[in-house]
């Protein structure tokens, strides 16, 4: 496995693999690998002949500094797993590699990023913009491994590959769970086990939500159903909502009739806390983590892999 810290460097390689007619596969991350990530590595291999994984904070797309300077980095250990899972080369690069400059860009994404995270954290989807051009540029990938946990995010750079005319295939990847249901994040590092535990009854929630419409326990009264989530979510006395959304599984069009024959998505943003007690005062409070997860309904399937 190599490890490439240089743009330059980056596309000489890339570059001699495909005058060799090799089938590039890409996986960005932002580093703090779990076996999420890993599970996109291993699709990589299985549908290309060499595996580019980028490990790179990305600055331009957290709205908030002091969540960027907590954001986990552990590059050596992230290495070795790699390297045990057979990635070819590792991407790592300097802020000041990619960004030699102020990125002065603005996208436009219309209705879809205007929703949800978009809503909740102005800019995120601005930045992830600048680094998924900049990356594709260097990397020039036959096919980018997204995992579904950041599903609005696959929408937004399937529209970037449109609006940029980018011959990259996007593969989405299922959640990769806990045993206990929890979506697995870089983010999860923060948390107690305790916390952990309390965690996964975010995902117990959109199942048990899921398997009521799957029985028709449910009216097609799509805000009763997003408060029920909600209240339910917010029981446990560690978990406050921020928000709840069902949209369509294609256009991000938000829900208004369960009866609708469209797939659709449940997408939810919680926060954790750190208070047994149930005191939560403010989203900001200290050591509170924010974790988003979603789900399909769908009657007959629910994307999830669990691991032991």
């Amino acid at each position: 496995m190599e490890v490439v810290n240089s743009k330059n460097e980056l596309t000489l390689l890339v570059g001699g693999y495909m005058n060799d007619a090799k089938t590039i596969g890409f996986v960005p991350t932002m580093g703090a690998l779990h076996e999420g990530h890993l599970s996109l590595v291993s699709a990589a291999k299985k549908n290309c002949d060499i595996v580019v994984v980028s490990i790179f904070v990305n600055p331009t797309q957290f709205n908030d500094p002091e969540d960027l300077k907590r954001y986990p980095r552990t590059p050596e250990q992230d290495f070795k797993l790699l390297e045990e899972w057979g990635c070819d080369v590792v991407f790592h690069p300097s802020v000041g590699e990619i960004y030699p400059q102020k990125d002065m860009r603005e996208f436009d994404f219309g209705y879809i990023g205007t929703i949800m995270e978009g809503a909740k954290r102005p800019g995120h989807f601005n930045g992830v913009a600048m680094i998924v051009s900049k990356l594709f540029d260097i990397v020039r990938p036959n096919k980018a491994f997204f995992g579904m946990k950041d599903f609005q995010q696959i929408v937004i750079v399937k529209k970037l590959i449109e609006l940029f005319k980018y011959k990259v295939e996007i593969v989405e990847c299922p959640i990769v769970r806990e045993k206990s249901g929890l979506a697995l994040s870089s983010r999860n590092k923060f948390l107690s086990e305790e916390q952990k535990e309390n965690a996964s009854h975010i995902y117990k929630t959109l199942k048990k939500a899921v398997d009521n419409i799957a029985a028709s326990k449910v009216n097609s009264d799509v805000n009763k159903l997003k408060k029920w989530i909600a209240d339910e979510i917010n029981r446990n006395p560690f978990l406050e909502t921020e928000y709840v959304e069902i949209v369509d599984n294609e256009t991000l069009q938000i829900i208004t009739d369960l009866k609708d024959s469209t797939q659709k998505r449940v997408c939810v943003a919680v926060y954790v806390g750190n208070d047994t007690q149930g005191l939560f005062k403010t989203a900001e409070e200290e050591k509170k983590i924010r974790l988003i997860d979603n789900i399909l309904i769908n009657n007959t399937h629910i994307e999830n892999t669990l691991t032991e």
